[in-house]
């Protein structure tokens, strides 16, 4: 997978941290949703274990993010 790949996902999750540091729930939450589908298409189409590996840490920092979502609106 390229690096190209990574640099986007980055600049996603940023946006995602970005709404949230604004405390816009609704938009962080749609985008989160948005870069979850696009680490689950990424997961499907490789089986490089490095691949894997940053996948899954992306994985859990979007799992964090949505938490913060959460108590942000108090719920989704």
């Amino acid at each position: 997978m390229g690096e190209d790949k990574y640099t986007a996902l980055k600049a996603e999750v940023q946006e995602i941290i970005d709404l949230i540091a604004a405390k816009n729930a609704k938009d962080a939450n749609n985008k989160l949703v948005d870069v979850s589908e696009l680490l689950d298409e990424m997961l499907d189409t490789t089986d490089e274990d490095e691949d894997l590996i940053e996948i899954s840490k992306y994985q859990v920092l979007l799992n964090q993010l949505y938490q913060k979502i959460v108590t942000l609106n108090g719920h989704v």
